[in-house]
């Protein structure tokens, strides 16, 4: 939710009503994150200490679309991870056993726990046989420091050392994309996307024929929109500024298709 809900440990303006205007029109919605750390309890909390209402039923994270991937290609499996909480409960939680040798999978997460140690040995597994997944593969990640890398950039050392690609869950796959709608009980027709980066939130829904909003509260600029082949339907300066109503370009291009924020639209909110 950083760049769209609070900026490090700063609410964003307008951001507390716009979610309590969604529970007051009865509108469905779940904050989706690329966050692999924590799990949803973790941040329903972190947002209620911000001032966001919210339980772990509104939170979707790429941990929970990773564990439940791999539980569908594989039940009652076991993995060898780099991660910490919220990825290895989400494992838990599926059926997975965490283990050191013989894994079927190597999954990687964010953390500031990983060891070259465990790189090393991840290595090893994958060029011995175990599949490679990463929950995200976004190159770093926002602190109030500063960037640091994120599950992209540790997930490449493994895939440089064996030469073998990683398959990720995470935002913008359609794995993790299509299972929160789904969560939702919406079509895609019923689904807006909102989020701050073109290469996750945008991409991923534009993808699956999502609406898409892109709000600069986050990382991206308005220069670098041109860069990108395909384009958000609005481009708005924050969740502030989200009408109501909104009004979408149509697919023929000959009038305007209203949408009104109601109880059969999700605001699907992503960090």
């Amino acid at each position: 939710m950083d760049g769209v809900i609070y900026r490090g440990s700063e609410l964003i303006p307008g951001a507390q009503a716009f979610i309590q205007n969604l529970r007051e029109t009865d509108t469905r919605f779940l904050f989706l994150t690329n966050n692999s750390q924590r799990t949803r309890r973790d941040v329903a909390l972190k947002l209620c200490r911000m001032g966001v209402e919210a339980t772990e039923r509104d939170i979707f994270t790429c941990s929970m679309a990773t564990a439940r991937f791999v539980a569908q290609q594989k039940p009652n499996g076991s993995a060898f991870v780099i991660g910490e909480g919220g990825l290895l409960n989400a494992l838990h939680l599926n059926g997975y056993s965490v283990v050191e040798e013989n894994p079927d999978y190597v999954i990687v997460g964010e953390g500031r726990t990983m060891t070259f140690e465990m790189i090393e040995k991840a290595v090893r597994l994958v060029s011995n046989g175990a599949r490679l997944i990463a929950t995200n593969l976004d190159p770093n990640c926002p602190t109030e420091a500063g960037i640091r890398p994120g599950c992209g950039a540790i997930a490449a050392m493994i895939e440089s050392a064996t030469g073998k690609k990683a398959f990720s869950a995470g935002k913008p796959s359609p794995i993790m994309m299509r299972a929160a709608r789904k969560q939702l009980g919406l079509t895609s027709e019923e689904t807006v996307m909102v989020g701050d980066t073109m290469e996750t939130d945008i991409l991923g829904g534009v993808g699956l024929g999502y609406r898409t909003i892109l709000v600069m509260s986050g990382g991206t600029v308005r220069e670098d929109l041109p860069k990108f082949a395909y384009s958000p339907d609005l481009v708005l300066e924050s969740v502030a500024d989200i009408p109501e109503t909104l009004n979408f370009p149509s697919d023929t291009i000959t009038s305007p298709t209203t949408s009104k924020i109601a109880p059969n639209y999700t605001m699907a909110s992503a960090s």
